[in-house]
């Protein structure tokens, strides 16, 4: 019991420091221990049947399971875990009242541990998403000169515990940069408009800090206005400054400054005769946007894909199928995705991007027609074998016809979920649309 605190309080710690990938880090780890406690517990009753406690094997199997976990999502904090892994497999091979075999059985087990987390959730690789440089290169900006921020306060902001606000380190860092703040009772996208037209006469760029919902509204509106994009990372969630490769607000400073960018593809959603929407990471309709909720209410707690299987085994007891027509075939769907370029892993929880330019939509979709589908869905996430199985669907196009063929046309846009006046929509790419600040450095150095 006590080898498992320690292990959760390193997981706090490192879940505490505000880094994105710290905190990757501390969920794959203190998932690995659970898996590795489950084991170990299934182990353990014929052994002690056998007067053989494997109770060496169990802590050994935890402080394993944590670095090794830790070690695969992030190297450098890993490094930090596995000395005291190995300290403690040590002092157990050489305490005489432990059986050597135990010792081993408890690396065999902590190692296993974290390679199997990597076939639920596999590891996210640290190097941004590839990106072509603009034609047109962006105007370095220094001191910010130029530069109109607007950063939204109500996205549940989160960033390094060092600048604990935003606003305030941006008018600190840019101090040129003309910032923003929406007030109680403001548009925020009213806002950003009002800030992208003042970019445009000075010739300068525009800047948005907040979670996905507020970047997809700055990039409507920098691509619409051919303005580049600063993107500062904040929000709950902001998934596509992750994959850009700006992890930091320094990062983004370093590159405004320097006029370092990159061009990336939008995803669209037109009505015919009507509006469009765009989007930056995903479209979805069914449940998915349900699902993605649910998960992250929970993945905090639990993990990410203990809350993936929680969250599914919810939505679809509550939920029910969509009639929809895909390029004119109809379907009965619980669910159907559709990437702003190809996502990894396979299968049924898309996590990155390692290109932000391919050209292409990622296109997966549940069968709900398929006998037994919502068993099938389950078991095929539980074994990790979605990919394989008959329930999903998958491709990747560069366009697509939907039509709601029954019920409220209901879809999520980078996770804002809306209603459209018609049921009919084209999914498709603006290709190389909006230009994005992104330090030099992360760029594939031959591209």
């Amino acid at each position: 019991m006590a080898g498992g605190l320690a292990w959760g309080a390193a997981a706090a710690a490192l879940g505490a420091s505000g880094n994105r990938t710290a905190r990757r880090a501390a969920l794959r780890g203190i998932g690995t221990v659970a898996i590795a406690s489950a084991v170990t517990r299934v182990l353990a009753r014929p052994a002690a049947r056998r007067a053989q406690p494997l109770d060496a094997a169990g802590r050994v199997a935890s402080a394993v399971a944590f670095a090794v976990g830790v070690l695969l999502e992030a190297p450098r904090y890993g490094l930090f875990a596995v000395p005291g892994a190995a300290a403690l497999t040590v002092a157990r091979t050489r305490s005489g009242e432990r059986r050597p075999g135990d010792v081993a059985v408890g690396v065999a087990i902590g190692v296993g541990a974290a390679a199997l987390t990597a076939r639920w959730w596999p590891v996210k690789p640290e190097a941004a998403a590839a990106a072509a440089r603009p034609r047109r290169p962006a105007p370095a900006l220094p001191g910010g000169a130029g530069l109109h921020i607007v950063v939204n306060p109500s996205s549940g902001l989160s960033w390094s515990a060092d600048t604990p606000d935003a606003s305030a380190y941006l008018r600190t860092a840019l101090p040129k940069a003309e910032i923003t703040v929406p007030q109680e009772g403001q548009d925020l996208v009213e806002l950003l408009e009002q800030a992208a037209r003042r970019a445009k006469e000075e010739g300068g760029a525009l800047g948005a800090c907040g979670g996905d919902g507020t970047i997809n509204a700055a990039t409507e509106i920098a691509a619409r206005l051919g303005l580049p994009l600063a993107v500062f990372p904040g929000g709950t969630f902001n998934h596509f400054a992750v994959d850009l490769g700006n992890q930091t607000l320094e990062d983004v400073v370093r590159a405004v400054q320097a006029g370092d960018a990159v061009v990336a593809d939008l995803g669209r959603a037109r009505a015919p005769g009507g509006p469009e929407q765009v989007f930056l990471n995903t479209f979805s309709l069914g449940v998915y946007s349900d699902l993605v909720g649910a998960r992250e209410k929970l993945e905090q707690r639990i993990g990410k894909w203990p809350a993936l299987v929680v969250g599914l085994a919810r939505v679809l007891a509550k939920g029910s199928p969509v009639n929809v027509s895909v390029n004119g075939r109809p379907k009965r769907l619980w669910l159907l995705f559709a990437g702003n370029g190809i996502y990894h892993p396979a299968g049924f929880a898309p996590t990155y991007r390692t290109q932000l330019d391919d050209g292409l939509l990622d296109v997966r979709a549940v069968d709900a027609g398929t006998p037994l589908a919502r068993t099938r869905l389950l078991l095929a996430v539980l074994t990790g074998t979605l990919h394989n199985s008959r329930v999903l669907t998958t491709a990747q196009v560069r366009g697509l016809r939907l039509e709601v063929l029954h019920g409220d046309p209901r879809f999520s846009y980078d996770g804002e979920v809306t209603r459209v006046a018609t049921p009919r929509l084209v999914l498709d790419k603006v290709t190389r649309a909006v230009t994005l600040y992104r330090p030099a450095e992360k760029d594939q150095w031959l591209r």
